[in-house]
């Protein structure tokens, strides 16, 4: 697994945010973003390789 990169799970999947609202994936794998820089988050869109890491 890469540092600061995905979670990768077996499909499919439902999310549940914080909120309530329940995301759901029928992919057979399903990337799920650990780093929160993801404009599709919950889902990876591999913006960790192209964004700096955020001050913690």
């Amino acid at each position: 697994m890469e540092p600061g990169g995905p979670v990768v799970v077996e499909g499919p999947v439902e999310v549940v945010a914080a909120d309530g609202t329940t995301v759901r994936s029928d992919r057979p794998m399903v990337a799920l973003c650990a780093c929160r820089r993801s404009r599709r988050y919950p889902f990876c869109d591999t913006s960790h390789r192209r964004r700096p890491p955020r001050d913690r």
